[in-house]
């Protein structure tokens, strides 16, 4: 029981840490997918090497996580407030050229960054930008003005 409290506390601080770090760092998982890899990675590889030799306990923490993720990937699926939680929201950048200052900042992006991210799709001013959002996922779309 206690490796199944252990991989519980496992996954929730993970996923929070994931929310906290931020969505540029996540951009081609979800955070439950991440901490699925790494989690299950990490208490593999405690169960062979450390303390604990038993294959009971690896099944136990991996088995726990597994369904957390599932848990989590559902409940996402059905629950709008709680997707909102675990995954965030888009999050808008740059409005009729203007960039929103506030929430670049809070989004910890740089201006360059964000020119960074135009100049790859193609796009030399944000003059031209109608809307900059930066997607849950962590990437950034643009829509140019018409």
């Amino acid at each position: 029981m206690d490796i199944v409290l252990r991989a519980v506390a496992a996954y929730v601080f993970i996923v929070f840490l994931m929310r906290v770090v931020g969505k540029r760092e996540l951009s081609s998982m979800d955070p439950s997918d991440i901490v699925l890899l790494v989690v299950i990675g990490d208490l593999v590889q405690n169960g062979i090497t450390q303390s604990d030799y038993s294959v009971t306990g690896v099944v136990l923490a991996a088995g726990t996580i597994g369904l957390l993720a599932t848990c989590t990937a559902f409940l996402t699926y059905r629950s709008k407030r709680i997707r909102t939680v675990v995954e965030g929201e888009p999050v808008i950048l740059v409005q009729d050229g203007n960039t929103i200052e506030r929430n670049l900042k809070n989004e910890r992006l740089t201006l360059d960054e964000l020119m960074e991210q135009a100049r790859q799709q193609q796009i030399e001013s944000l003059d031209k930008v109608k809307w900059a959002v930066l997607e849950k996922s962590g990437a950034i779309s643009f829509i140019e003005n018409k």
